[in-house]
């Protein structure tokens, strides 16, 4: 299983493909700051832990190039509650 989250930036959005489908994650960006809006995952990957997979390489690929969260998506912010090792990229 492929845990390899991409960002798409023509179609404004992170993505991860599992078993031919994608999940992906709704973003805006401005100067320094990325705000999550939301995120989709498809019935057919429902309750196999791919919102996570994928809302991990997104924050992930967020901390690596230095961005600040806005979370609007209440997945993504339930997912830092759970994660605190994630909270320092809210702001």
């Amino acid at each position: 299983m492929s845990d390899v989250v991409t960002d798409n930036p023509a179609r404004n959005r992170f993505e991860l493909t599992v078993e031919g489908i994608t999940a992906h994650i709704d973003y805006e960006r401005t100067p320094g700051r990325i705000v999550m809006v939301h995120t989709i995952v498809p019935d057919a990957l429902g309750g196999k832990g791919v919102g996570s997979r994928l809302v991990k390489g997104a924050l992930d690929m967020v901390r690596a190039e230095g961005l600040k969260l806005v979370p609007k998506c209440p997945f993504v912010a339930a997912y830092i509650e759970k994660h605190p090792e994630y909270r320092d990229l809210v702001g």
